[in-house]
């Protein structure tokens, strides 16, 4: 079991954490939102907090969730001068991705920076690809794709699915200020997407997964990550391409240890290689490491 933090990001900080909330950097602007795993106290005083972020977030109401879409509702608190959208930049070799981030209703803003390894492997194992072949990914629960822009920077042939279809505008509008395209948009249940695509009889050489604890298709479909995420694997398994093939699975449930990815992984499919399983986390300036959700990736020859 590994832990992995982000590194490379010029655009991305984690200043400070704790009191349950994380003072983050994004490009120019400094955000306060909660941060329920940050149980210790903070390093810096709260009035340079208060002086220091841009935007702050407040909670309302609700039952805080997992995932891309959901959480408590709230607001932010934000001093003149702070925008409602702005862009940031991440490079990784020849990878170099424009995302456009945002304040939503659910604290969110756009991205998981976190994931910024998972964007290297993706990239990495597409432009390892034997020359001449294609690749096809689908990134499942694909949220506002950054994944999908690592693997569509690699030369692969990219499946977008999410159910949520601003979610999707958003994607396409950093798709674009990416300056790449083609990338093909899916706005549905991913799961119900999944089950036609194995009658279909349709492979993938690389499959993304972050799914929520908890979420809803476009037509009111349910899904509740312990209740299908062992049929999602099944069918993950239907898909993959028999000659090469990746997998990456990001989980953010709190009562998710890297050790139930693993024991899928190991039960619907025969001796994936390279398994690499364990934590995400970021560094605050204090040098304490945050941990930020689950991540499992395996390839195949």
């Amino acid at each position: 079991m590994e832990i992995l933090s982000p590194g490379g990001w010029k655009d991305y900080e984690l200043i400070d954490s704790g009191g349950l909330e994380k003072l983050e950097r994004f490009g120019e602007y400094i955000l306060a939102r909660p941060e329920p795993q940050a149980v210790w106290r903070k390093a810096l005083p709260e009035a340079e907090w208060e002086h220091t972020a841009h935007a702050r977030y407040r909670r309302t109401r609700g039952t805080r969730q997992a995932g891309p879409d959901h959480g408590e509702k709230g607001e932010w608190i934000r001093k003149k001068g702070m925008p409602d959208q702005w862009n940031i930049g991440y490079h990784y070799k020849e990878l170099d991705m424009n995302l456009r981030l945002g304040l939503t209703a659910f604290g969110h803003i756009g991205i998981f920076p976190e994931q910024a390894g998972n964007w290297n492997y993706i990239y990495d194992l597409i432009q390892q690809a034997p020359a001449g072949t294609s690749s096809r990914v689908l990134n499942l629960f694909a949220y506002t794709g950054g994944s999908s822009l690592a693997a569509r920077a690699g030369g692969a042939e990219v499946v977008h699915v999410d159910s949520v279809k601003p979610v999707m505008t958003w994607a396409r509008e950093m798709m674009e200020a990416s300056g790449l395209k083609d990338i093909r948009w899916v706005v549905e249940d991913a799961l119900k997407f999944v089950r036609r695509e194995v009658k279909r009889g349709n492979r993938y050489h690389g499959i993304i997964l972050d799914p929520p604890a908890y979420g809803r298709g476009p037509e009111g479909e349910k899904w509740v990550l312990e209740e299908s995420i062992d049929e999602m694997i099944n069918l993950c398994r239907q898909l993959a391409d028999r000659d090469r093939f990746f997998l990456v699975m990001s989980l953010y449930s709190m009562g998710f240890s890297p050790l139930i990815s693993e024991s899928l992984i190991h039960t619907h499919f025969e001796k994936p290689s390279d398994l690499q399983s364990g934590v995400f986390y970021v560094t605050d300036r204090s040098s304490r490491k945050l941990p930020m959700g689950t991540f499992l990736r395996f390839h195949t020859h």
